[in-house]
């Protein structure tokens, strides 16, 4: 396929079956709504806000982590971005629907969080003006409005960029990129301290943000893998995609699994050396009464399996098996976030309920449906793309 004979919007079979994945995503995504729904109802306000937290986590790495994605590859360029650029760019425009559903976080507040005034809990004089009610809504407001706007420009300049093939649009996109990485960074990092770990306002981690920063990235990487291998089999992107692309890719997904047990490994020694009381808490909780086993799944599932796996250069070239690493990632995704956040609320032990069943279920469906929607709404790959013709011969030379 040469750029110039190329023709990337999506053909009418395969918005029909968009549509198809849509439509299940979204039932899928109602089902899980009404049953969480009538949870909160039925069985506990205080287990549906907790249940929904760390969902909810989860929901926004996959619309966060796809923006980083977009800017690291305007700072760095190279074909590996090409491929990914539509799918991170359809991901941040359901941004406006995250932050609605940040609500019941908000709504939720005296139920998750034990600063607030209702609790009447004792804070060190730093923590006590930090953790207020007005300032955590008005610091969640600065994020949700930087990457509201970021993800608002960088479509903007893009589609620009489609219609009129001007240069002056791929210098902004450049110049934008850089800036809003450090914003990302910064927000993302806030937003662990104020969301996550003030459930427990006596803990604290310097490595905690780091974390979740690459736990955004990692979620990203990988859900962009398992779309790219789903939409290789159909056109366009069969026509785009060699193996040598999901071999890049595949190449990003190990270096994220290793970073992210580097990091864990990181904070897990630092506290056991430091053996303060202040801080071992954390690790006791989450090392006792059940949850050892969920630690020890992470350990294989999350770091040893896949890192065993993408070692292999042929593993990371085969299209279906690379997909299948990456949606078991995903997974360990969300075992990382619960056990990361679930165990605040459940020092009796480990245990389910099954609306931590039931709102993953409602949001990824409702976040799936309309990313699917955002997706089939532009060509998977810009025309006037700079570096489309080395994206269309990576591989093929």
């Amino acid at each position: 396929m040469t750029p110039r004979a190329a023709d990337f919007r999506i053909p009418g079979e395969l918005l029909a079956e968009m549509r198809r994945w849509r439509n299940r995503a979204l039932l899928v995504g109602a089902l899980g709504t009404v049953l969480t729904a009538v949870g909160m109802v039925a069985v506990s306000a205080n287990q549906f806000y907790r249940s929904y937290l760390w969902a909810y986590v989860f929901v926004l790495g996959l619309s966060l982590g796809p923006m980083a994605w977009l800017m690291l590859q305007y700072v760095t360029g190279g074909a590996w971005g090409v491929i990914i650029r539509r799918p991170a760019e359809a991901a941040v425009r359901t941004l406006p629907l995250v932050a609605v559903m940040f609500l019941p976080v908000v709504l939720g507040m005296n139920n998750l969080y034990p600063w607030m005034p209702v609790h009447h809990r004792a804070l060190p004089a730093h923590q006590a003006q930090w953790l207020t009610p007005g300032f955590f809504l008005a610091r969640a407001a600065v994020y949700f409005a930087g990457w509201l706007v970021l993800g608002w420009l960088f479509n903007r300049w893009s589609a620009e960029e489609d219609r009129d093939g001007r240069a002056a649009a791929r210098r902004k996109l450049g110049w934008l990129a850089g800036p809003g990485l450090v914003f990302w960074g910064l927000a993302v990092s806030f937003m662990s301290i104020d969301w996550i770990l003030s459930v427990k306002p006596e803990w604290f981690s310097t490595m905690f943000p780091l974390l979740t920063i690459v736990g955004q990235a990692l979620t990203a990487m990988a859900f962009l893998i398992a779309l790219l291998v789903l939409l290789w089999f159909r056109q366009p992107m069969s026509g785009v995609l060699t193996p040598r692309h999901l071999h890049d890719l595949g190449k990003f997904l190990l270096a994220l699994v290793m970073v992210w047990a580097y990091f864990s490994f990181s904070q897990f020694l630092i506290i056991w050396a430091g053996n303060l009381p202040e801080e071992i808490p954390w690790y006791q909780v989450r090392l006792n009464n059940g949850w050892q086993a969920v630690a020890l799944l992470l350990v294989v599932g999350h770091f040893a399996l896949p890192f065993a796996l993408l070692l292999s250069r042929d593993l990371k070239r085969n299209f279906k098996l690379l997909a299948w690493i990456a949606g078991f990632v995903l997974a360990m995704r969300l075992v990382d976030l619960y056990w990361q956040i679930a165990p605040y609320f459940r020092s009796g032990g480990f245990g389910l309920s099954w609306l931590d069943v039931t709102a993953p279920m409602g949001l990824v469906g409702l976040w799936l449906a309309h990313f699917l929607t955002q997706l089939s709404r532009r060509p998977l790959i810009g025309p006037n793309e700079p570096a489309l013709e080395e994206a269309l011969a990576h591989g093929r030379e």
